[in-house]
């Protein structure tokens, strides 16, 4: 009997994880057990991943530079890079910005619903934690972000998931030194990257049989979790501005999939899908990151020399999904809060705030908000309204936060298929099963 393929696998294992959830909610004590039994195994699923993060990016892209023999071939991939993911990164910004001003979600909420959001949520540690970390970034100095980038312990930056732009740096950095110095002598270290990452690409693989149960207590907690349904509906219509939108995006890339890379979006869309799907469910391009690149490569077909900087980049940078919820949520919140505010000269100042906050975000759950603040102070919101602006959205945010993350990975997977196609580096996929060499 043939084998079902992970995608199937992976939705079987999200659909009963939601119906599972939903019945834990009917029991008594079913949500705590969800939480003490269930969600562990979720847990445990993304540490994994994280684990194999910072080794995948160290490997693949000294190995993908090292294999260039050429430092001007890093330079065409890498231009056309960062100005494929800031043209997205502008299109998705727009594509919000457009249809939260002609849907106008924000007319549709009542006083009533702002005093019952305010009272739930205004007081919420974590949106009081969100605005004390968008306020230390935006006061940092402008090179900030630069700064940031250069490590001052390369050990202790792979010891954090959260610096994983000091990885890349110091990962560039190494493999372009690899190309200065004579090849007899960077040979025993391009081996030793070489095997490195032939060993963490098998680990993916092995990882991801435990995909579909992983996703599985992943969307059985998320359901345990939810909140009030009634605040949910009053929220229905300015979610719905933000699903549209991200459907719009990924019609984009289908289009750029198409015209530019000559491959079908559908098919496309199926090589990715167990990446799309992990992302749904984790709401973290960076544990995604690794699977995202084995699908990619193995896959779509891809060359290493490409994927090893466009998709850790990506991860750490491109957020069209994260961007284009800002600026849907940052209209919506000034349509209800300050509708004096909205002007033209604001609407610009979202667009350029939301791309620039779009590059310093951390690949992590909830950075979407932090941003959010920072987008909203660009453009003079009444700080004594925050609190409440962040309360309007705060209900749905996780959701989103769910969907716009598989967004931003699908994104990733695009830009790194383009910018392949367009330096000849898109051949034929070469599928590796995880007990090859058994």
């Amino acid at each position: 009997m043939k084998k079902l393929a992970l995608h199937w696998q992976i939705v079987i294992g999200m659909v009963l994880g939601i119906l599972f959830g939903v019945l834990m909610t009917k029991l008594n004590g079913g949500s705590q057990f969800v939480k003490d039994w269930i969600q562990p195994a979720g847990t445990i699923f993304i540490r994994l991943l994280k684990l194999i993060a910072v080794p995948l990016i160290l490997a693949s892209l000294i190995k993908g530079i090292s294999d260039l023999k050429d430092i001007s071939k890093f330079k065409r991939i890498g231009g056309r890079t960062i100005l494929i993911y800031i043209g997205t990164t502008i299109v998705a910004i727009v594509i919000g910005l457009v249809l939260v001003n002609v849907l106008e979600p924000g007319n549709g909420i009542t006083q009533q619903t702002i005093d019952k959001l305010t009272e739930t949520y205004a007081g919420d540690a974590k949106i009081a934690e969100r605005i004390s970390e968008a306020s230390n970034q935006k006061n940092a100095s402008p090179l900030q972000f630069v700064v940031d980038m250069v490590p001052q312990n390369a050990i202790a930056a792979m010891s954090n998931n959260k610096l994983m732009l000091q990885v890349i740096f110091f990962s560039i950095f190494m493999g372009i030194c690899m190309l200065l110095i004579p090849e007899k002598e960077s040979e025993p270290l391009k081996k030793f990257f070489d095997s490195l990452n032939s060993v963490i690409l098998k680990m993916v693989d092995v990882i991801m049989l435990g995909a579909p149960f992983a996703v599985f207590a992943l969307l059985a907690k998320v359901v345990v979790t939810a909140d009030d349904p009634d605040i949910l509906l009053a929220l229905l219509r300015y979610a719905g501005v933000v699903v549209l939108g991200l459907f719009l995006m990924i019609a984009v890339y289908m289009l750029l999939v198409a015209v530019v890379a000559k491959k079908s979006p559908l098919w496309f869309l199926k090589q990715i899908s167990p990446a799309q799907l992990l992302a749904f469910s984790t709401s973290s391009s960076a544990a995604t990151l690794p699977v995202t690149m084995e699908r990619v490569e193995e896959h779509v077909g891809v060359d290493q020399e490409v994927s090893s900087f466009v998709l850790p980049v990506g991860a750490t940078i491109n957020m069209d999904g994260t961007s284009l919820y800002q600026a849907v949520a940052a209209v919506f919140i000034m349509q209800v809060l300050w509708p004096e505010g909205l002007t033209f000269g604001n609407q610009i100042s979202i667009v350029l705030a939301a791309l620039l906050a779009s590059i310093g975000s951390a690949a992590v759950p909830g950075a979407g908000m932090v941003m959010l603040v920072i987008v909203l102070e660009t453009v003079g919101f009444p700080a004594d309204r925050l609190p409440i602006g962040l309360a309007l959205i705060f209900a749905v945010d996780r959701p989103l936060d769910m969907l716009r993350t598989t967004i931003n990975v699908t994104g990733d997977a695009t830009v790194a298929t383009i910018v392949a196609k367009s330096v000849g580096k898109l051949g034929k996929p070469k599928v590796k099963n995880w007990d090859d060499q058994l």
